[in-house]
């Protein structure tokens, strides 16, 4: 079990670190490219932060556990709406954009309940990969058109450009390459230590993917957020939380299910369920005045923290 946990730790060290080469790189990229921040936060951003998921998803499923893989992407989700944005709300409250409100929650519900309705029959087959892959293509390519250019949004790359060290395009692609490496190293030894922990305690290969698997491959939207919060950033907080989101369920269950089609019988609909209702939950905490308040933070936090101790005290048998 020593062994396990060790692997865990190295695991969740490299994904960290990994992820925050890869999302500093494609950051400064993305800005040179003249993207809002909000747009970078839905786009570069989610992706960057999602590439855990996906090096970790891929090797779950291709080494026989795919409810540990679909489990942590079930997980993830939950994590980012409630742990991610209760916590950078409780550190300080943010203004939510209408974008958000309008486009982004309703596409994170839409795709939450369409993941519902395919895992039913507890399966995801090539053809659902293929519609979930083009969906992931379609969300970027309309992020990129529907992105705006107002006089704010100006003033925060200014801002963002001025209180950072520039950074060359040459060093942005040695970070993006190294980060993808630190991926890929964290993800193998995060696999093999959370699959032995899941042996080694007697619980289910899906509750280790819902708990630890998810929370330690949400550590860099968690990350990112933290120094958002500090920086003023909150387009991409929410952008970060919410494109992840849907970047888990379109591009990292679509990719791995194109790789290898799943069989994820043992995913409970009690976690679903949960899932949905934490994206319908965080739409509705977002409208009540355009804003994530402390107290909404707090009662979100408050949401994740007992969802984990539910799926603790419900345990399981090994997958």
């Amino acid at each position: 079990m020593l062994a396990n946990l060790l692997f865990i730790i190295i695991g969740i060290a490299f994904l960290y670190f990994g992820a925050d080469w890869l999302v500093g790189g494609s950051c400064r990229l993305a800005f040179r490219l003249g993207l809002t921040p909000l747009v970078v936060g839905l786009t570069v951003v989610a992706f960057g932060t999602s590439a855990p998921e996906l090096v970790v998803c891929l090797r779950l499923n291709g080494t026989g556990s795919p409810n540990a893989a679909v489990g942590n992407v079930v997980g993830s989700n939950i994590c980012n709406i409630l742990l991610i944005l209760g916590l950078s709300a409780l550190i300080r409250p943010m203004t939510i954009k209408k974008q958000v409100l309008r486009r982004e929650m309703p596409i994170l519900i839409l795709t939450s309940l369409l993941l519902c309705l395919m895992l039913s029959d507890g399966q995801l087959n090539l053809l659902e990969g293929v519609g979930l892959t083009a969906g992931i293509l379609f969300y970027v390519w309309s992020s990129l058109r529907v992105a705006s250019r107002d006089e704010s949004v100006k003033e925060s790359q200014v801002d963002l450009e001025h209180a950072t060290t520039p950074i060359t395009s040459s060093r942005s692609l040695v970070l993006i390459i190294g980060g993808v490496l630190g991926l890929v190293a964290g993800a193998e030894f995060f696999q093999r230590g959370g699959v032995g922990l899941a042996e080694d305690l007697g619980v289910s290969k899906a509750i280790i993917g819902l708990s630890i698997l998810a929370f330690g491959t949400s550590l860099p939207e968690l990350a990112t957020s933290v120094v958002a919060c500090i920086k003023r950033q909150g387009d991409i907080i929410a952008g970060n939380a919410v494109g992840s989101s849907i970047f888990n369920i379109l591009a990292i269950l679509g990719i791995t299910t194109l790789v290898a089609p799943m069989q994820v019988p043992n995913i409970s609909a009690i976690d679903l369920s949960v899932m949905l209702g934490t994206a319908l939950l965080g739409l509705v905490l977002m409208a009540v005045g355009k804003k994530l308040t402390r107290i909404e933070g707090a009662l979100m936090l408050f949401g994740y923290f007992a969802y984990i101790w539910l799926i603790m005290m419900r345990g399981g048998a090994p997958a």
